[in-house]
């Protein structure tokens, strides 16, 4: 069967901004027949979803390799999740009720994964979906002032400390200060050793230009970051006890000036607007272009496992 053809075997779900193509995949032999399509897809149109696949660790390992290549260390870590086998995570462990909200990930890095992969092990009982959303869509709608002020970028600000987010250990995944400064300098941080743990800070770009499209895609974590994304009550006790340098995480203008609030709750609408969900089935694989695709996830009760590779 033609490349050609494999495109016509798959059928478009999503809106009028984020389109992901489904494919009914018969096994890692199917794959490898099909996958310069698979790859034409992910660097034009950004998702692809491989329904009918075993929910199988091994089989899932080997499709991340025909089509992204060797799996990446999740390395400058801001959330929890766990080794699976080698470099396949946990997608983030944060509870069951809480929203994880869409981003591109590790757009606030100096480095980023170019694919992201998503095995469905275990679906949800209810809720759970890991919405995406189109970043090229997301820049045409924002506002052109809201683009205007974060033109210069964003300033993300991090404190390591035990017992309230990650440690600079975890994050880093080392115990030697010295690697950490090394890989501060190397990527453009500052950082200042206290007390309690570790203070870094450093600026990255709002939106940037997707190489292979030439689209300007929104491409950052403004809205992760910032102390409001945690919502009211937290945000307002953590600003009770530690001042705004020593909060786990928190985002600003390029400048170190604030982020209205009126500016993040204007993006959030944009992403409700823009995003797409689906439920997962079991032996679901997903995968994005992390430059053309934010991702999040929803609230769900009952057991969810999925599993996440980068390349």
């Amino acid at each position: 069967m033609t490349a050609e053809l494999a495109a016509n075997l798959g059928h478009i779900e999503g809106n009028e901004h984020t389109k992901i193509t489904v494919y009914a995949a018969t096994g890692l032999d199917w794959v490898r027949e099909h996958r310069e399509t698979l790859q034409d897809r992910l660097r034009e149109h950004g998702a692809i979803l491989l329904r009918g696949m075993p929910a199988d660790l091994a089989v899932f390992n080997q499709v991340t390799e025909e089509i992204g290549g060797s799996l990446l260390t999740y390395t400058e870590r801001s959330t929890p999740r766990s080794a699976v086998s080698g470099n396949i995570y946990t997608s983030t462990e944060y509870p069951a009720a809480e929203s994880i909200p869409m981003h591109n990930e590790n757009s606030y890095s100096a480095h980023w994964p170019d694919r992201l992969f998503f095995l469905c092990d275990t679906a949800a009982e209810t809720g759970g979906a890991t919405p995406i959303a189109d970043s090229r869509a997301m820049y045409r709608l924002l506002p052109s002032d809201l683009r205007e002020r974060f033109a210069g970028g964003v300033t993300y600000t991090r404190a390591f400390r035990e017992g309230l987010g990650l440690t600079w250990q975890e994050a880093f995944q080392t115990d030697d200060r010295q690697v950490v400064e090394d890989y501060c300098t190397g990527n453009g941080q500052t950082y200042e050793w206290t007390d309690e743990g570790l203070r870094t800070r450093h600026v990255r770009p709002s939106f940037v230009e997707e190489p292979h499209t030439g689209a300007t895609v929104w491409f950052n974590q403004s809205n992760l970051f910032h102390v409001s994304s945690l919502g009211e009550e937290v945000s307002e006790a953590l600003l009770e006890l530690y001042p705004e340098e020593d909060l786990p995480r928190n985002a600003f203008f390029a400048d170190g000036s604030p982020i209205p609030r009126a500016d993040l709750v204007t993006i959030k609408a944009a992403y409700d607007e823009v995003s797409y969900a689906f439920p997962w089935q079991p032996g679901d694989i997903m995968v994005i272009n992390n430059m053309l695709m934010a991702h999040g996830r929803e609230p769900f009760t009952g057991k969810r496992r999925i599993l996440v590779a980068m390349t």
